[in-house]
């Protein structure tokens, strides 16, 4: 079957070298049984090359099993994939066959492959390697012979460096790997996409397809288009519906475009994601930038005793020293600054009568400082608001935060932003 026989037959629109790639890459390859790893940002139709390996192996007559691994629950995913034994846990009533063993001399195609976790990981290593499975809660060891196909848009290397997912599991995934391009790298193919879904809807909702003018085909084929065919899909039944004139130009179609299309940003492990910062890693924060103030305050202490001899009158006289002083202090909120409560030490010169070598007298008030991770916290909020002029979002972005866990924290300390 030749590549353009596989697109009709799997309903694959567009003509970009890459995706013409791709293609060629899974017919080759569907006639072995090497495992396969298909990469690509979200959205971007992989869910579409393991279907074609399969329909094109001598497996074809046998079981397809789809899994999404990031939907099946921690606790579960083991019973998923390999069954469990009556009484194996809670719940337990029977003994179940798990998917290894229902599709048994066919193909198991696992996306979201990185959202499994470690323990997983292991037995789906001995799998790859033997052929062999055991079920939970069970001592007996079961043979499959299965083709795995998985696919993921998360970027497994950065994955490994965090140890969230297995190198030599990685490596006996990616025995041959398929990478889909992003949406944005297929300009050639948008405004056929965008035909195709608009010819669709008009059929499903019955009412003539919309069309694009030219300006509004250049803005189709140059936004960035982060969520792919699914968000390129979404936009085209948003106009199909919503549009009462069948003729869309730049200036309607860009009402349906979100306005942040100029970041480019890479999908994120979830390991790395900061949106579920604990209360302790914000602490951790804050003690960190502590620790910098502090390193700044030794500095400044051992400047004092090796350049003045004692004489600290001389001090207002260094540049570097008192340029330290007041960089220290330029850091600060001017919220603090104005605060009473927050002692700023003030150099004092030397008393007549005291010997240069006597003791430095330094007046000084001790304001013994909370330690509540409550007043904490909320001290960083209130410094990011102010950073960022009351706009959430990015404060939200710099508390490493969620922009709703944000809003609730700013009701929960009665903050006026």
């Amino acid at each position: 079957m030749d590549k353009q026989q596989i697109k009709q037959r799997f309903g694959i629109i567009g003509n970009a070298p890459a995706l013409d790639r791709a293609i060629e890459v899974a017919a080759q390859v569907a006639v072995t049984d090497l495992s396969v790893l298909i990469t690509g940002e979200s959205g971007v139709g992989k869910e579409v090359m393991p279907q074609i390996i399969h329909q094109l192996s001598a497996r074809k007559h046998n079981k397809y099993i789809a899994v999404n691994c990031g939907a099946i629950p921690e606790g579960t995913i083991d019973s998923e994939l390999f069954g469990h034994e009556k009484g194996a846990f809670t719940g337990a009533h029977d003994s179940r066959k798990g998917y290894f063993e229902v599709a048994d001399g066919g193909t198991i195609f696992l996306d979201e492959v990185a959202e499994l976790p470690v323990q997983t990981q292991v037995r789906l290593l001995r799998v790859l390697e033997t052929g062999e499975f055991i079920k939970v809660g069970s001592s007996k060891v079961l043979k499959t012979d299965i083709r795995i196909v998985t696919a993921t848009n998360v970027n497994i290397p950065q994955a490994i460096k965090k140890g969230r997912f297995r190198e030599d599991l990685f490596y006996r995934l990616n025995t041959v790997p398929i990478q889909l391009p992003a949406l944005r790298e297929r300009k050639e193919d948008i405004h056929l996409l965008f035909r195709k879904f608009a010819a669709d809807f008009a059929n499903k909702y019955r009412m003539p397809a919309v069309k694009l003018n030219p300006e509004a085909i250049d803005l189709l084929e140059n936004y960035r288009w982060k969520g792919n065919i699914r968000q390129l899909k979404n936009v085209a039944e948003q106009v199909s519906v919503i549009e009462t004139s069948r003729d869309v130009n730049a200036a309607n179609l860009m009402k349906y475009l979100p306005a942040d299309n100029n970041e480019n940003l890479p999908t994120l492990y979830k390991g790395d994601d900061k949106s579920d910062l604990s209360e302790r890693d914000i602490l951790y924060k804050v003690l960190f930038d502590l620790k910098g103030d502090v390193t700044e305050l030794k500095n400044i202490v051992v400047g004092l005793m090796q350049n003045s001899g004692g004489d600290i009158s001389t001090v207002t006289n260094n540049p570097a020293i008192m340029q330290s002083v007041q960089r220290l202090y330029e850091n600060k909120e001017p919220q603090q600054a104005a605060d009473p409560q927050i002692y700023k030490p003030q150099i004092l010169p030397r008393e007549e009568g005291v010997n240069s070598s006597s003791s430095i007298n330094v007046e000084e008030e001790v304001v013994e400082e909370s330690l509540s991770l409550a007043d904490k916290e909320k001290e960083m909020i209130i410094k990011a608001l102010q950073k960022y002029s009351g706009k959430r979002k990015r404060a939200a972005d710099e508390l490493g935060i969620s922009e709703r866990t944000l809003y609730r924290k700013i009701k929960e300390y009665d903050i006026n932003s």
